[in-house]
């Protein structure tokens, strides 16, 4: 099988992130596809809920765990992510792999650091006999940062279906309208991005 250097598979949630990350992969490659996953999450608008008692998969607390993680951390859910999307763009011919992790803006999930991602790109790559690149468009810079490059590449109405469209608030609040989105405006992700909204507006 040939593999594509033209074609590009996001990991996509609906969330800011991997919509900015869709949009990145829509300018660079001439055929893009996506691939989502439903593993029980909170915040869905089942296969680790079974395994995973968090936050993001049962009624727990959303605080910092006597581990120094978040409790809305999914143990292996990024590494299980990446091991399915490298088996679909194998069988696709897709080389590129683009996906939403940065570790500027983070809660400190080990999964998203970008060591984890460079040693996942070598293990899909060895363990599948083919050269995948992992590419994380939003690993060094923060959530203002994440706003400025939507504006760069959309406009307005690429900020517009950011904050219409895309869900990050981890409760599933999506009854609540803000300036920058819907959310609960109390949880961690709804923090994070109120205030990078409010960074970037000051800036803009």
């Amino acid at each position: 099988m040939s593999f594509s250097a033209d074609n590009a598979l996001v990991l996509f949630s609906g969330g800011q992130d991997s919509t900015v990350c869709l949009a990145w992969a829509l300018e660079r490659f001439a055929r893009v596809e996506t691939i989502g996953f439903d593993y029980g999450q909170r915040h869905a608008v089942d296969a680790l809920v079974a395994i995973s008692d968090t936050a993001l998969t049962r009624e727990v607390a959303i605080e910092v765990s006597a581990s120094g993680l978040p409790t809305t951390f999914v143990p292996g859910r990024n590494l299980v992510f990446f091991t399915f999307a490298g088996a679909v763009a194998y069988r696709r011919g897709i080389k590129h792999i683009v996906a939403g992790m940065c570790e500027t803006d983070f809660s400190g999930y080990p999964d998203c650091r970008d060591d984890t991602i460079k040693a996942m790109q070598l293990a899909l790559s060895f363990g599948m006999d083919r050269r995948f690149v992992i590419h994380t468009p939003l690993m060094w810079i923060d959530k203002a940062a994440t706003f400025a490059l939507a504006q760069e590449i959309g406009g307005a109405p690429l900020i517009d279906v950011l904050l219409t469209d895309t869900h990050t608030c981890y409760l599933g609040d999506r009854e609540h309208r803000h300036a920058w989105g819907f959310g609960c405006g109390e949880c961690p992700a709804c923090r994070l991005r109120a205030d990078g909204y409010a960074k970037w507006k000051t800036a803009a």
